[in-house]
């Protein structure tokens, strides 16, 4: 199967589950049918799937990352001992865990192609860690609160495993609560990871974004709660936006 053939099998595979998609035509260009595997990925409730399904969606997802460019942490220069800092995609990354920026819901970002980590890396693991993220939920009975985290497999992504944490969601001026509930964030990846012997994390700019925290003030404090309770655990800051990186240039080195 060529990745063309592997694309139009799993848009055809998803768009067969429901009834409702059965005047959806596969189109003919190579970014349209991107964007609708995508787009169905994403709406896809956390059910079961073929196995056939999974060994055709991990082979294609698997050689878009390829095609991309993974980057080791070992080619990493760091910022100061043990922290780094990379402008990126962070689903390009190999390390030992990245840090998702989840909901509450902890299944994923449901709204088609929509900009947010929380889609990208749910998107390029494949449907597998919504199922997990699905099967961690039911046995836990309530929605993720805020500042925990959990661990996941990462699937088809490069690095090991998942962190999803869910960050608090600013309406207004930013509170004590607040700061410490993101402070939390990033303590509780961390003390995950020890627990699994995980020796590096990259840490996306949780609640930035779509949460609303303010740039500055989240990267000050996550570089101090990290500084404070990293121990021997390698960390990258990954930014994906020229403003996120500037200011964790000044604030590391």
């Amino acid at each position: 199967m060529t990745q063309k053939d592997r694309r139009i099998y799993l848009i055809r595979r998803l768009i067969s589950e429901k009834p409702e998609y059965a005047s959806v035509a596969v189109p003919d260009s190579e970014a349209e049918q991107n964007t609708l595997l995508r787009a169905l990925m994403n709406l896809r409730p956390p059910r079961p799937i073929s196995e056939d399904f999974l060994a055709v969606q991990d082979e294609y997802l698997r050689e878009e990352t390829a095609r991309k460019g993974v980057t080791d942490i070992k080619d990493l220069t760091p910022a100061e001992p043990g922290i780094y800092i990379w402008l990126g995609d962070i689903t390009t990354l190999k390390c030992g865990a990245i840090v998702n920026a989840a909901n509450s819901g902890l299944t994923g970002c449901y709204i088609p192609c929509h900009g947010c980590i929380d889609n990208a890396i749910h998107t390029n693991a494949g449907v597998e860690l919504r199922l997990e993220c699905a099967r961690i939920m039911k046995a836990q009975g309530h929605e993720e609160p805020t500042g925990s985290a959990k661990l996941t497999p990462a699937y088809n992504l490069p690095c090991d495993f998942v962190l999803h944490t869910v960050g608090p969601i600013i309406t207004g001026p930013v509170t004590y609560e607040d700061r410490e509930l993101l402070a939390s964030c990033y303590r509780s990846c961390l003390e995950l990871a020890r627990q699994n012997n995980i020796t590096s994390v990259a840490f996306c700019c949780i609640s930035t974004g779509e949460f609303h925290f303010p740039n500055d003030l989240a990267a000050r404090i996550a570089v101090d709660t990290v500084r404070k309770y990293r121990g021997d655990t390698e960390v990258i800051f990954n930014v994906f936006k020229s403003v996120d990186h500037e200011l964790y240039r000044e604030l590391l080195g």
